[in-house]
């Protein structure tokens, strides 16, 4: 991947994640061209998550997932940084980072503190942050311009932080195996639900665990049978809409620690491994900044956050609150590495990653069938 000119930066607002549900609820008054033309004028639309599922691995196990690639669609880019948190935010949200302020899977908060978005636990302590960082203020912004659809999900997310961020005011409908959100959106679709929205997490879990080989086919072509199982239950005039929330990377143990030189002007870390924010110890940020291109120059896109915003990685301006959760200088990763931070750990090594703005990491699939 070190031969990539330069980061793959998301189409905002057009043929990127961030539009699809205003997409698909404003489909009766016709659809952007990059919309796949099954569900322009569906009755009802299910749209299912696949978190984790890459274009660009899709298309190189093509044989394993015969229905997904049948439906007709094609690439569109997630967001960045391409990780789930920010990904889902503003899928749900219609908005990009900058509008949404889900800036990343961990983030500064409170000056010193880093919040991780999905556990929403801060650094160094094991309770629940959502009395300190209530998860509706942290993200304002109303979840499908306020159409409150069925969101069918796993059920042990009903109360999480995160879902509160991205998720207020939807009909919370729980599932525990992939039979029961199949039911699910069977009995929905039933009731003359007009928009279903599901997720499913197999995929990325797997390929985190486990890496892009045997394992990941295997969970594909589990994968690639919930799709036909949803079809299957869709009624006359129904669609399914397929998307993810961003693709894989195979780091396995390329893990790689800061220079010294970087690490000793750096007081604070965020962001996660292939988009890895260092923020700067006080008077210090413009020679972390040289030393960091001159270490990490060879294996990451390096900018400040500034030139981050002003390329328009985040999808415009941000306000003084949500800058403030970026740090001073972001390595992401072009090559098949991620930057260690200690305090981002967890029970598994994680083989695959993703987070920066490569293609495998950057395009997902956008799909569709009608019945």
């Amino acid at each position: 991947m070190g031969d990539h000119p330069g980061p793959l930066l998301p189409e905002y607002g057009g043929a990127c994640v961030d539009a699809v549900v205003p997409a698909i609820l404003s489909r009766r008054h016709g659809a952007p061209p990059w919309f796949p033309a099954p569900a322009a004028r569906a009755e009802q639309v299910v749209l299912l998550t696949l978190d984790g599922l890459g274009w660009e691995q899709l298309q190189e196990r093509a044989h394993l997932a015969p229905t997904l690639t049948a439906l007709a669609g094609g690439p569109i880019t997630t967001v960045a940084p391409s990780t789930t948190a920010t990904a889902l935010t503003s899928l749900t949200t219609g908005t990009s980072p900058a509008g949404h302020g889900v800036v990343g899977y961990r983030v500064r908060v409170g000056g010193t503190d880093v919040l991780n978005v999905l556990r929403w636990r801060t650094v160094g302590r094991d309770e629940d942050a959502r009395d300190t960082v209530p998860p509706e203020q942290f993200q304002a912004v109303e979840p499908f311009a306020g159409t409150k659809p069925p969101v069918v999900t796993r059920a042990e997310f009903s109360e999480s932080g995160f879902t509160r961020a991205h998720l207020a005011g939807a009909r919370f409908c729980g599932w525990r195996v992939t039979s029961t959100l199949v039911a699910t959106v069977s009995a929905l679709l039933a009731e003359r639900a007009p928009f279903v929205y599901a997720y499913y997490d197999g995929v990325d879990k797997v390929a985190h665990e486990f890496g892009l080989g045997s394992l990941y086919e295997a969970e594909l072509v589990a994968t690639d049978r919930l799709v036909t199982d949803l079809i299957d239950v869709l009624p006359p005039g129904a669609a399914l809409v397929v998307v993810a929330d961003h693709g894989q990377v195979e780091v396995g143990d390329n893990v790689v620690g800061l220079r010294r030189e970087v690490a000793e002007l750096t007081a604070l870390l965020s962001g996660e491994g292939r988009f890895r924010w260092l923020h700067a110890r006080p008077g210090c940020r413009d020679r972390l900044v040289t030393a960091a291109r001159r270490c990490h120059g060879d294996q990451a896109w390096v900018r400040t956050r500034e030139e981050a915003v002003s390329d328009g990685w985040f999808g415009g301006p941000l306000s003084g609150e949500f800058e403030g959760r970026l740090g001073d200088v972001v390595l992401a990763a072009r090559d098949p590495v991620a930057f260690l931070d200690a305090a981002d750990t967890g029970n598994i090594t994680l083989r695959s990653r993703h987070g920066s703005l490569t293609p495998p990491e950057m395009l997902v699939p956008l799909l569709a069938v009608t019945a």
